[in-house]
Protein backbone atom coordinates (compact mmCIF):
# COMPACT_ATOMS: atom_id res chain seq x y z
CA UNK A 1 0.00 0.00 0.00
CA UNK A 2 0.85 2.97 -0.59
CA UNK A 3 2.48 5.38 1.76
CA UNK A 4 -0.75 7.56 1.08
CA UNK A 5 -3.45 5.53 0.73
CA UNK A 6 -6.44 6.55 -0.81
CA UNK A 7 -9.45 7.70 1.24
CA UNK A 8 -13.21 7.14 1.05
CA UNK A 9 -15.11 8.91 3.99
CA UNK A 10 -18.66 7.77 4.60
CA UNK A 11 -20.51 10.30 6.89
CA UNK A 12 -23.39 8.34 7.85
CA UNK A 13 -26.39 11.42 8.45
CA UNK A 14 -29.84 9.43 8.55
CA UNK A 15 -30.89 9.24 11.39
CA UNK A 16 -34.05 10.12 12.80
CA UNK A 17 -32.88 12.10 16.00
CA UNK A 18 -35.81 11.51 18.15
CA UNK A 19 -34.53 12.30 21.53
CA UNK A 20 -34.24 15.80 19.79
CA UNK A 21 -37.93 16.30 18.94
CA UNK A 22 -39.19 19.23 17.76
CA UNK A 23 -35.88 20.09 16.62
CA UNK A 24 -36.13 17.41 13.82
CA UNK A 25 -39.75 17.41 13.24
CA UNK A 26 -39.03 18.95 10.31
CA UNK A 27 -35.55 18.37 9.38
CA UNK A 28 -32.50 15.12 9.55
CA UNK A 29 -30.59 15.81 13.08
CA UNK A 30 -26.96 16.55 11.23
CA UNK A 31 -29.18 19.63 9.52
CA UNK A 32 -30.08 21.10 12.73
CA UNK A 33 -28.82 24.89 13.21
CA UNK A 34 -25.76 24.81 16.35
CA UNK A 35 -23.92 28.06 17.09
CA UNK A 36 -25.81 29.86 15.45
CA UNK A 37 -24.09 29.61 12.29
CA UNK A 38 -23.50 26.31 11.56
CA UNK A 39 -25.27 22.60 10.76
CA UNK A 40 -24.04 19.56 13.27
CA UNK A 41 -23.03 18.03 10.20
CA UNK A 42 -20.27 20.99 9.40
CA UNK A 43 -17.84 19.65 12.29
CA UNK A 44 -17.54 16.37 10.73
CA UNK A 45 -16.99 18.05 7.25
CA UNK A 46 -14.51 20.55 8.10
CA UNK A 47 -12.38 17.93 9.92
CA UNK A 48 -11.94 15.72 6.63
CA UNK A 49 -11.66 18.78 4.60
CA UNK A 50 -9.25 20.08 6.69
CA UNK A 51 -6.96 16.86 7.03
CA UNK A 52 -7.16 16.87 2.82
CA UNK A 53 -9.45 14.30 2.94
CA UNK A 54 -12.08 15.36 0.54
CA UNK A 55 -13.86 12.31 -1.44
CA UNK A 56 -16.54 11.84 0.75
CA UNK A 57 -20.33 10.57 0.80
CA UNK A 58 -22.62 11.63 2.88
CA UNK A 59 -25.71 8.96 3.46
CA UNK A 60 -29.20 10.33 3.72
CA UNK A 61 -32.22 8.92 4.84
CA UNK A 62 -34.81 11.48 7.29
CA UNK A 63 -36.27 13.86 5.89
CA UNK A 64 -33.12 14.85 4.13
CA UNK A 65 -34.02 18.29 1.92
CA UNK A 66 -32.73 20.62 4.33
CA UNK A 67 -29.42 18.30 4.82
CA UNK A 68 -29.11 17.41 1.29
CA UNK A 69 -29.45 21.01 -0.03
CA UNK A 70 -27.14 22.71 2.79
CA UNK A 71 -24.62 20.02 1.57
CA UNK A 72 -24.78 20.66 -2.50
CA UNK A 73 -24.69 24.57 -1.57
CA UNK A 74 -22.33 24.93 0.85
CA UNK A 75 -19.69 21.85 0.17
CA UNK A 76 -18.01 21.73 -2.94
CA UNK A 77 -14.69 21.33 -3.78
CA UNK A 78 -13.07 21.61 -6.79
CA UNK A 79 -14.11 19.00 -9.33
CA UNK A 80 -10.34 19.75 -10.95
CA UNK A 81 -8.82 17.94 -8.59
CA UNK A 82 -11.31 14.78 -7.99
CA UNK A 83 -12.49 15.76 -5.19
CA UNK A 84 -16.20 16.21 -4.06
CA UNK A 85 -18.79 15.79 -1.25
CA UNK A 86 -22.54 14.37 -2.32
CA UNK A 87 -25.57 13.38 -0.82
CA UNK A 88 -26.46 9.86 -1.22
CA UNK A 89 -30.07 9.00 -0.39
CA UNK A 90 -31.36 5.58 0.24
CA UNK A 91 -32.09 4.10 -3.33
CA UNK A 92 -33.06 0.91 -2.30
CA UNK A 93 -30.55 -0.79 -4.54
CA UNK A 94 -30.69 -4.03 -2.38
CA UNK A 95 -34.44 -4.38 -2.42
CA UNK A 96 -37.33 -2.75 -1.35
CA UNK A 97 -36.78 -1.39 2.20
CA UNK A 98 -34.59 1.40 3.56
CA UNK A 99 -31.74 1.49 5.68
CA UNK A 100 -32.08 -1.24 8.57
CA UNK A 101 -28.94 0.16 10.06
CA UNK A 102 -25.70 1.78 9.94
CA UNK A 103 -24.29 -1.43 8.25
CA UNK A 104 -26.86 -1.76 6.04
CA UNK A 105 -26.64 1.49 5.10
CA UNK A 106 -23.19 0.84 3.79
CA UNK A 107 -24.30 -2.96 2.51
CA UNK A 108 -26.68 -0.79 -0.04
CA UNK A 109 -24.15 1.61 -1.21
CA UNK A 110 -21.28 -0.75 -1.78
CA UNK A 111 -21.13 0.20 -5.39
CA UNK A 112 -19.61 3.67 -4.37
CA UNK A 113 -16.69 1.61 -2.34
CA UNK A 114 -16.09 -0.38 -5.72
CA UNK A 115 -16.47 2.96 -7.56
CA UNK A 116 -13.40 4.74 -6.05
CA UNK A 117 -11.61 1.50 -5.25
CA UNK A 118 -9.85 2.80 -1.69
CA UNK A 119 -7.46 1.56 0.46
CA UNK A 120 -8.93 3.19 3.89
CA UNK A 121 -12.75 3.67 4.25
CA UNK A 122 -13.40 6.61 7.07
CA UNK A 123 -17.12 5.90 8.59
CA UNK A 124 -17.59 8.67 10.97
CA UNK A 125 -20.86 10.13 11.98
CA UNK A 126 -22.61 13.39 11.28
CA UNK A 127 -23.75 14.76 14.74
CA UNK A 128 -21.21 14.97 17.38
CA UNK A 129 -19.11 18.64 18.00
CA UNK A 130 -15.48 18.31 17.93
CA UNK A 131 -12.27 19.32 16.08
CA UNK A 132 -10.46 16.16 14.95
CA UNK A 133 -7.38 15.30 12.83
CA UNK A 134 -8.44 11.72 10.78
CA UNK A 135 -4.38 11.36 9.46
CA UNK A 136 -4.07 10.77 12.86
CA UNK A 137 -6.21 7.78 13.56
CA UNK A 138 -5.57 6.51 9.67
CA UNK A 139 -1.90 6.63 10.40
CA UNK A 140 -1.89 4.88 13.69
CA UNK A 141 -4.00 2.23 11.69
CA UNK A 142 -2.30 1.41 8.89
CA UNK A 143 1.00 1.16 11.63
CA UNK A 144 -1.07 -1.95 13.03
CA UNK A 145 -2.40 -3.19 9.84
CA UNK A 146 -6.03 -3.41 11.98
CA UNK A 147 -9.65 -4.58 10.25
CA UNK A 148 -11.27 -1.33 12.18
CA UNK A 149 -9.56 1.04 14.50
CA UNK A 150 -12.47 3.31 16.55
CA UNK A 151 -11.99 6.19 18.03
CA UNK A 152 -12.66 6.35 22.09
CA UNK A 153 -13.29 8.77 24.52
CA UNK A 154 -13.87 8.58 28.66
CA UNK A 155 -16.53 9.60 29.46
CA UNK A 156 -18.75 9.53 32.99
CA UNK A 157 -20.52 6.06 34.01
CA UNK A 158 -23.79 8.04 34.13
CA UNK A 159 -23.66 8.50 30.44
CA UNK A 160 -21.54 5.83 29.36
CA UNK A 161 -25.06 3.62 29.09
CA UNK A 162 -25.98 5.89 25.91
CA UNK A 163 -22.99 5.05 23.76
CA UNK A 164 -20.89 1.33 22.97
CA UNK A 165 -18.13 0.93 25.78
CA UNK A 166 -15.25 -0.78 25.36
CA UNK A 167 -12.82 -2.82 27.11
CA UNK A 168 -9.29 -3.07 25.23
CA UNK A 169 -5.74 -4.40 26.41
CA UNK A 170 -2.77 -2.34 27.08
CA UNK A 171 -1.63 -2.98 23.15
CA UNK A 172 -4.98 -1.29 21.94
CA UNK A 173 -6.81 -4.61 20.60
CA UNK A 174 -10.34 -4.42 21.71
CA UNK A 175 -11.22 -7.40 23.81
CA UNK A 176 -14.89 -6.42 24.38
CA UNK A 177 -17.81 -4.52 23.00
CA UNK A 178 -20.51 -3.31 25.13
CA UNK A 179 -23.09 -1.20 22.76
CA UNK A 180 -25.46 0.91 24.80
CA UNK A 181 -26.01 -1.71 27.72
CA UNK A 182 -27.69 -0.68 31.24
CA UNK A 183 -24.32 -1.52 33.10
CA UNK A 184 -21.04 -0.78 31.67
CA UNK A 185 -17.67 -1.88 32.40
CA UNK A 186 -15.53 1.01 34.37
CA UNK A 187 -11.87 1.66 32.90
CA UNK A 188 -9.08 0.19 34.71
CA UNK A 189 -8.57 2.33 37.88
CA UNK A 190 -10.98 4.03 36.84
CA UNK A 191 -14.57 3.13 38.62
CA UNK A 192 -15.92 6.73 37.69
CA UNK A 193 -15.75 6.96 33.92
CA UNK A 194 -15.82 4.26 30.85
CA UNK A 195 -14.19 4.29 27.60
CA UNK A 196 -16.67 4.91 24.96
CA UNK A 197 -16.90 4.48 21.31
CA UNK A 198 -17.48 8.12 19.25
CA UNK A 199 -19.06 6.53 16.24
CA UNK A 200 -16.19 7.38 14.12
CA UNK A 201 -14.45 3.97 12.72
CA UNK A 202 -11.40 3.80 10.12
CA UNK A 203 -11.64 0.77 8.03
CA UNK A 204 -9.21 -1.39 5.81
CA UNK A 205 -11.76 -1.57 2.46
CA UNK A 206 -11.80 -5.53 2.04
CA UNK A 207 -12.56 -5.88 5.85
CA UNK A 208 -15.59 -3.94 5.36
CA UNK A 209 -16.55 -5.22 2.43
CA UNK A 210 -17.03 -8.89 3.92
CA UNK A 211 -18.58 -7.52 7.25
CA UNK A 212 -21.58 -6.22 5.46
CA UNK A 213 -21.87 -8.42 2.63
CA UNK A 214 -24.57 -11.30 3.90
CA UNK A 215 -23.89 -14.57 3.25
CA UNK A 216 -23.86 -15.86 -0.09
CA UNK A 217 -26.41 -19.06 1.50
CA UNK A 218 -28.59 -16.80 3.18
CA UNK A 219 -31.89 -15.35 2.08
CA UNK A 220 -29.89 -11.68 1.08
CA UNK A 221 -30.61 -9.64 4.55
CA UNK A 222 -27.28 -10.05 6.89
CA UNK A 223 -27.86 -9.91 10.21
CA UNK A 224 -25.33 -7.71 10.95
CA UNK A 225 -27.67 -4.15 10.61
CA UNK A 226 -25.48 -1.79 12.87
CA UNK A 227 -22.32 -0.94 13.04
CA UNK A 228 -21.95 -0.64 16.94
CA UNK A 229 -24.32 -3.11 17.74
CA UNK A 230 -23.31 -6.14 15.53
CA UNK A 231 -19.93 -5.50 13.41
CA UNK A 232 -17.73 -4.00 15.69
CA UNK A 233 -18.27 -6.94 18.57
CA UNK A 234 -17.56 -9.20 15.25
CA UNK A 235 -14.85 -8.28 15.12
CA UNK A 236 -13.69 -7.60 17.88
CA UNK A 237 -14.14 -11.49 18.59
CA UNK A 238 -12.12 -12.41 15.86
CA UNK A 239 -9.20 -9.68 16.88
CA UNK A 240 -9.42 -7.89 14.04
CA UNK A 241 -10.55 -4.47 16.31
CA UNK A 242 -8.76 -1.88 17.50
CA UNK A 243 -9.16 1.29 19.90
CA UNK A 244 -7.78 4.59 19.03
CA UNK A 245 -7.23 7.21 21.32
CA UNK A 246 -9.05 10.28 21.00
CA UNK A 247 -7.52 12.56 23.70
CA UNK A 248 -3.88 12.36 21.73
CA UNK A 249 -5.16 13.57 18.73
CA UNK A 250 -3.19 16.76 17.75
CA UNK A 251 -4.96 19.57 16.11
CA UNK A 252 -3.55 22.76 14.70
CA UNK A 253 -4.23 26.09 16.74
CA UNK A 254 -5.82 24.03 19.91
CA UNK A 255 -4.66 24.46 23.22
CA UNK A 256 -4.64 21.78 25.83
CA UNK A 257 -7.96 22.71 27.15
CA UNK A 258 -9.71 21.64 24.02
CA UNK A 259 -7.74 18.74 23.16
CA UNK A 260 -10.40 15.61 23.66
CA UNK A 261 -13.22 17.98 23.60
CA UNK A 262 -16.13 15.91 22.20
CA UNK A 263 -20.07 16.75 22.63
CA UNK A 264 -22.48 14.28 21.58
CA UNK A 265 -25.84 16.17 21.45
CA UNK A 266 -28.34 13.85 21.05
CA UNK A 267 -31.13 15.18 23.84
CA UNK A 268 -32.19 18.72 23.80
CA UNK A 269 -30.10 19.00 27.80
CA UNK A 270 -27.12 18.07 25.53
CA UNK A 271 -27.62 20.00 22.63
CA UNK A 272 -28.50 23.17 24.86
CA UNK A 273 -25.13 22.83 26.70
CA UNK A 274 -22.97 22.79 24.24
CA UNK A 275 -24.11 25.40 22.48
CA UNK A 276 -23.72 27.34 25.89
CA UNK A 277 -20.14 25.99 26.27
CA UNK A 278 -19.63 28.43 23.38
CA UNK A 279 -20.62 31.80 25.60
CA UNK A 280 -18.71 31.27 28.02
CA UNK A 281 -16.02 33.94 28.64
CA UNK A 282 -13.09 31.49 28.26
CA UNK A 283 -14.49 28.96 26.06
CA UNK A 284 -13.27 25.42 25.69
CA UNK A 285 -14.37 24.63 22.39
CA UNK A 286 -13.00 27.30 20.23
CA UNK A 287 -14.51 28.38 16.97
CA UNK A 288 -12.25 30.84 16.28
CA UNK A 289 -9.30 29.22 15.60
CA UNK A 290 -8.25 29.55 11.61
CA UNK A 291 -5.73 27.05 11.44
CA UNK A 292 -8.51 24.66 11.99
CA UNK A 293 -11.25 26.09 10.68
CA UNK A 294 -15.23 25.12 10.59
CA UNK A 295 -16.67 25.71 7.13
CA UNK A 296 -20.28 26.01 6.67
CA UNK A 297 -22.57 28.60 4.20
CA UNK A 298 -22.04 32.18 4.39
CA UNK A 299 -25.30 34.16 3.28
CA UNK A 300 -24.85 37.62 1.70
CA UNK A 301 -26.06 39.09 4.86
CA UNK A 302 -24.93 42.41 6.61
CA UNK A 303 -22.98 42.67 9.87
CA UNK A 304 -24.65 42.29 13.23
CA UNK A 305 -26.28 45.29 14.68
CA UNK A 306 -26.03 46.75 18.21
CA UNK A 307 -28.03 49.71 18.47
CA UNK A 308 -30.71 51.64 20.99
CA UNK A 309 -34.68 51.25 20.08
CA UNK A 310 -36.90 53.28 18.51
CA UNK A 311 -37.88 54.86 21.75
CA UNK A 312 -34.01 55.12 22.98
CA UNK A 313 -33.86 52.37 24.64
CA UNK A 314 -29.92 51.21 25.39
CA UNK A 315 -29.15 47.74 24.28
CA UNK A 316 -27.21 45.78 26.67
CA UNK A 317 -24.91 42.60 25.37
CA UNK A 318 -22.92 40.35 27.55
CA UNK A 319 -20.86 36.60 26.77
CA UNK A 320 -23.68 35.97 23.52
CA UNK A 321 -22.70 35.39 19.87
CA UNK A 322 -24.75 37.59 17.63
CA UNK A 323 -24.59 35.81 14.43
CA UNK A 324 -24.55 38.25 10.52
CA UNK A 325 -27.86 39.80 9.71
CA UNK A 326 -28.97 40.07 13.43
CA UNK A 327 -30.20 43.30 14.76
CA UNK A 328 -30.51 44.18 18.47
CA UNK A 329 -32.53 46.95 19.14
CA UNK A 330 -32.63 48.35 22.45
CA UNK A 331 -32.90 45.01 23.51
CA UNK A 332 -31.26 42.82 26.22
CA UNK A 333 -28.81 39.52 25.22
CA UNK A 334 -26.90 37.69 27.83
CA UNK A 335 -25.59 34.50 27.91
CA UNK A 336 -27.35 33.34 24.53
CA UNK A 337 -26.89 32.72 20.63
CA UNK A 338 -28.58 34.69 18.24
CA UNK A 339 -28.67 33.18 14.97
CA UNK A 340 -28.60 34.92 11.49
CA UNK A 341 -31.06 37.11 10.62
CA UNK A 342 -33.16 37.98 13.95
CA UNK A 343 -34.42 40.24 15.52
CA UNK A 344 -34.41 41.86 19.16
CA UNK A 345 -36.80 44.20 19.94
CA UNK A 346 -36.50 47.20 22.84
CA UNK A 347 -36.97 46.27 25.79
CA UNK A 348 -37.07 42.35 25.40
CA UNK A 349 -34.82 40.24 27.63
CA UNK A 350 -33.17 37.05 26.04
CA UNK A 351 -31.10 35.21 28.78
CA UNK A 352 -29.58 31.95 28.85
CA UNK A 353 -31.08 31.02 25.32
CA UNK A 354 -30.53 29.86 21.31
CA UNK A 355 -32.26 31.53 19.02
CA UNK A 356 -32.52 30.35 15.59
CA UNK A 357 -32.03 32.43 12.26
CA UNK A 358 -35.18 34.23 11.13
CA UNK A 359 -36.70 34.46 14.28
CA UNK A 360 -38.02 38.07 15.92
CA UNK A 361 -38.19 38.51 19.79
CA UNK A 362 -40.93 41.10 20.33
CA UNK A 363 -40.72 44.17 22.62
CA UNK A 364 -40.42 43.57 26.23
CA UNK A 365 -40.86 39.84 25.40
CA UNK A 366 -38.67 37.65 28.35
CA UNK A 367 -37.16 34.73 27.16
CA UNK A 368 -35.07 32.42 29.13
CA UNK A 369 -33.23 29.28 29.33
CA UNK A 370 -35.35 28.79 25.70
CA UNK A 371 -34.84 26.80 22.31
CA UNK A 372 -36.50 29.06 19.80
CA UNK A 373 -36.33 27.12 16.17
CA UNK A 374 -36.75 29.03 12.92
CA UNK A 375 -38.61 32.00 12.40
CA UNK A 376 -40.99 32.36 15.29
CA UNK A 377 -42.88 35.82 16.28
CA UNK A 378 -42.15 36.09 19.89
CA UNK A 379 -44.88 38.48 20.67
CA UNK A 380 -44.65 41.59 23.34
CA UNK A 381 -44.44 41.13 26.73
CA UNK A 382 -44.61 36.75 26.22
CA UNK A 383 -42.95 35.12 29.06
CA UNK A 384 -40.77 32.05 27.89
CA UNK A 385 -39.05 29.84 30.48
CA UNK A 386 -40.51 31.72 33.32
CA UNK A 387 -43.44 30.02 34.15
CA UNK A 388 -43.48 26.37 34.06
CA UNK A 389 -46.99 24.98 33.92
CA UNK A 390 -47.44 27.36 31.28
CA UNK A 391 -44.46 26.28 29.42
CA UNK A 392 -45.52 22.90 29.56
CA UNK A 393 -49.10 23.27 28.47
CA UNK A 394 -47.65 24.35 25.43
CA UNK A 395 -44.24 23.61 24.40
CA UNK A 396 -41.62 20.67 24.70
CA UNK A 397 -40.14 20.93 27.86
CA UNK A 398 -36.22 19.40 28.72
CA UNK A 399 -35.67 17.08 31.53
CA UNK A 400 -33.60 20.17 32.79
CA UNK A 401 -36.64 22.49 32.46
CA UNK A 402 -35.30 23.84 28.83
CA UNK A 403 -38.47 25.40 26.71
CA UNK A 404 -38.05 24.73 22.90
CA UNK A 405 -40.51 26.31 20.52
CA UNK A 406 -41.06 24.21 17.29
CA UNK A 407 -40.43 25.51 13.87
CA UNK A 408 -42.54 28.59 12.25
CA UNK A 409 -44.56 28.48 15.63
CA UNK A 410 -47.83 30.56 15.38
CA UNK A 411 -48.34 32.08 19.44
CA UNK A 412 -52.26 32.73 18.08
CA UNK A 413 -52.97 29.14 18.16
CA UNK A 414 -52.40 28.81 21.56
Amino acid sequence: MASDPNVLVIVLAGGEGKRLQPLTADRAKPAVPFAGTYRMIDFALSNFANAGYRKIVVLTQYKSHSLDRHITQTWRFSAMLDDYVTPVPAQMRRGPYWFQGSADAIYQNLNLIHDERPDIVCVFGADHIYRMDPRQMVAEHLDHSAGVTVAAIPVPIHEAREFGVIEAADDGRIIDFHEKVAHPPTMPGDDTRCLASMGNYVFDTDTLIDIVTPPSDGDGRHPYTDLGGDVIPALTASGDARVYDFSKNVVPGQDERERGYWRDVGTLDAFFHANMDLVAPHPVFNLYNDRWPVYTSRRALPPAKVSRGSGGEPPYVDDSLLCQGSILSGGHVERSIIGPGCYVDHDAHVTDSIIFPGTVIGPGARVHRCIVDKNVVVPEWTRLGLEPEQDMAHFTVSDEGVVVLPKDYDFSSR
